[in-house]
């Protein structure tokens, strides 16, 4: 009895496996790339909690060192540093200031994912075009009116008008503002992020206060200005 033709059998079979092989692990690679994505949220806990330690070294990670569990206290979980604004915003630059929590002021929330922040608007001022390039943010007006907005990836503007108990979504990275619509009355907002560390950028100072500048050529040809329209700006900034 012949065995050639279950050998060819065989090989036959192989034939037509290894294509649907060489697709699974293509998907599998997809998979895993994915998962590897810098684009996702702060990575998940594999503890109840983070306490932060504050007195350790700093080290260059996405968040500070746990302490012991056991050591863990009710205060680790609880701040006021939101109940008073952080500097005068009456002073600052665009009538504007930022009170935010962290691994010092809230260290339970440390490797958590998430962060809040208290956004004082003197009347009449602006948080300008900014984004945060880590997080979304979600806005919650506490006092005051305030015009918000931003602009998506196809330069569509989105512009709401908030009163007091109005929240409005700023998707993570696109460029957005808030502007006190009362030129007497302070604004109040407070912001919550999907990440401990959402960073903020803005528009302006970003590209006329880096530091080292920008090159000037680069500058006027984005902007179709001109070398003395970068240097009034540059000014006018406090650069």
């Amino acid at each position: 009895m012949s065995l050639h033709p279950s050998s060819q059998t065989s090989a036959s079979m192989e034939r037509v496996v290894a294509p649907s092989q060489a697709i699974l692990i293509v998907v599998l690679l997809l998979l895993l790339l994915l998962s590897l994505s810098p684009s996702r949220a702060d990575p998940d806990l594999l503890l109840d909690y983070c306490v932060a330690d504050v007195a350790a070294q700093t080290f260059h990670l996405n968040g500070r060192p746990c302490i012991d569990p056991t050591l863990a206290r009710s205060a680790h979980f609880a701040t006021s540093a939101l109940s008073q604004p952080n500097g005068a915003a009456s002073t600052a630059l665009f009538g504007f200031s930022v009170t935010t929590t962290n691994a010092t002021t809230l260290p339970g929330a440390n490797a958590q994912g998430l962060a809040m922040a208290r956004v004082d608007i003197v009347g009449g001022g602006l948080v300008p075009p900014h984004a945060h390039p880590r997080a979304s943010e979600a806005a919650l007006l506490l006092r005051g009116t305030l015009l918000v907005g931003f602009v998506d990836t196809s330069h569509r503007l989105y512009t709401q008008q908030l009163r007091p108990g109005d929240t409005f979504l700023f998707s993570r990275g696109l460029v957005h503002f808030l502007y006190n619509l009362d030129p007497t009355t302070p604004a109040v907002v407070l912001s919550g992020f999907n990440s401990q560390n959402p960073g903020a950028q803005l528009a302006s100072t970003t590209m006329f206060r880096s530091d080292p500048r920008f090159p000037e050529e680069v500058l006027k040809k984005a902007f179709k200005i001109s070398g003395q329209d970068v240097q009034r700006i540059q000014r006018n900034l406090g650069g």
